[in-house]
């Protein structure tokens, strides 16, 4: 059967602020990642992004707040304790956090995440995130990526100046994690009743999980209001469990990339994808990750950008696909 009439047929509807369904997911993924239907499929999503997105790519920053011998072991994580790999406790200071985020912001990003583990503690959280808007104005979007909360935790976090939860209900969760799936929505379930808004990735993504586990995390997305979705492939670090596992390739991440803004339309402006893909963000996505500090997907503590991807990289590839980059002098508002 012609794939390409449905494909333009998501493409109108998503236009319209249609979210595909379930079995449209399904669909598309069942295509093979380097045919050239997924190729239709991936310059449909790009055309999708322009509108959507405002053919604007915007730069994702994440500060690693935190790093100690987890024992929470999840399978992807280098922060496990069974593992070995993080054997002491590292934490930046506050100092440091906002010395960084003044730098990222200087360098035009339009969000910074504090990202920490379960044991950071909630409430300095929340008292550093004001210190960094005191210290750091701008219109770039505060975000945290923390542990489990509810309603009392979110309104605390909206008054602290903090305008996105990055929160997901990961691929193996309870089997790979320690974590149910009913904590994880529970979560999500808070933020979504709130005004903050939901970053929601489909992650971490290997070559073994199928189309149906794939649907299930974008529409629990969907299902939740995320405004920025999209994909993380697992990043198999030497000496965790998944060290040896094949790695996900970049024809299928960036497949899922382009499915998550045909489907996701115009309700989910942002479409990320991390590790970056210079195939991902020419099929739709417009947001690429810069990391430093704690990072999950290294057992060293950064001391500069994981994997050597910086800001001016990331807007440069910006540039290459056709984007306009994110000013939040243009925007005049807080980074959606």
């Amino acid at each position: 059967m012609n794939i390409r009439p449905y494909i333009d047929q998501l493409e109108t509807e998503a236009l319209r602020g249609r979210q595909g369904t379930r079995e449209d997911v399904l669909r598309l993924l069942a295509l093979t990642p380097d045919s050239d239907d997924v190729r239709y499929l991936g310059e449909a999503a790009r055309r999708v992004a322009a509108v959507a997105a405002h053919n604007t790519g915007r730069v994702w920053s994440a500060i690693g707040l935190d790093s100690r011998p987890c024992p929470k072991n999840c399978t992807f994580c280098a922060f496990g304790a069974k593992w070995g790999l993080v054997r002491e406790e590292r934490e930046l200071s506050a100092a440091e956090a906002i010395a960084m985020t003044r730098r990222l912001v200087e360098a035009g990003v339009a969000w910074v995440t504090l990202r920490t583990t379960e044991y950071y503690g909630f409430d300095r959280l929340c008292r550093l995130a004001r210190q960094i808007r005191d210290a750091v104005p701008g219109g770039y979007g505060l975000v945290v990526n923390t542990g489990q909360m509810g309603d009392e935790e979110v309104a605390a976090m909206q008054a602290a100046g903090i305008g996105v939860v990055y929160h997901s209900l990961r691929l193996g969760e309870g089997k790979c994690t320690c974590f149910s799936p009913q904590e994880r929505l529970a979560t999500l379930r808070a933020v979504a009743a709130s005004p903050l808004r939901l970053a929601h990735l489909v992650e971490p993504v290997g070559p073994e999980h199928t189309d149906e586990e794939l649907a299930h995390v974008f529409m629990t997305a969907l299902e939740n209001g995320a405004s920025l979705s999209g994909v993380m492939a697992r990043v198999n670090v030497p000496g965790t469990p998944g060290a040896s596992d094949a790695e996900l390739p970049e024809a299928r991440l960036a497949q899922i990339a382009a499915i998550t803004r045909l489907c996701g339309g115009l309700r989910v402006p942002d479409i990320c994808v991390h590790p970056v893909s210079r195939q991902a963000v020419a099929w739709g996505a417009n947001v690429v990750v810069v990391e430093e500090g704690a990072v999950p997907r290294n057992e060293d503590f950064c001391q500069d950008v994981w994997r050597g991807f910086d800001v001016a990289q990331a807007q440069a590839l910006f540039r290459e696909a056709g984007y306009a980059l994110w000013s939040a002098a243009e925007e005049g508002q807080a980074a959606r």
